[in-house]
């Protein structure tokens, strides 16, 4: 999925992921992929209730739920925090700003001893490896 999508395009992802169109699902995907600031559910919540029809707390977690479910949303943690939740769905790293804790997308770069790891037996020893993701922490250009 691509941060420039149309309401027509959310439709058709909802379609084809099997999930009906509410107008929470639509909501929360719009918004995700409108605001790539990684939100939590708390953080989402409010926002959306500015914008759109009122939505319960238990409906925001619901909705983020079954869209991560259907592949349609990314849930991540750092360090141990609430979920975060990333629209952009392309393989990609985080920076993470140590003053202000703002997270943003890094685009994909390889680190070659942890793709080793998705195949070598030897070094993942009996671990199957899916992913691997890498955060970047430093200061962002609004800190700096």
């Amino acid at each position: 999925m691509s941060n420039q999508l149309t309401t027509h395009d959310i439709d058709e992802a909802l379609i084809a992921a099997g999930l009906r169109r509410t107008p929470q699902r639509i909501a929360v995907l719009d918004y995700l992929l409108r605001h790539p600031d990684h939100a939590t559910a708390e953080e989402l919540w409010p926002a959306l209730n500015k914008r759109h029809a009122k939505a319960s707390r238990a409906t925001v977690y619901n909705t983020l739920h079954s869209l991560v479910e259907a592949g349609l949303v990314r849930e991540f943690k750092l360090d141990g925090n609430a979920s975060r939740y990333d629209a952009f769905l392309h393989p990609h790293h985080h920076f993470v700003c140590d003053i202000c804790g703002v997270v943003e997308d890094l685009e994909w770069f390889e680190v070659p001893a942890l793709a080793q790891l998705k195949t070598s037996r030897s070094r993942a020893g009996s671990r199957r490896i899916r992913s691997y993701e890498v955060v970047v922490r430093g200061e962002c250009v609004k800190c700096r």
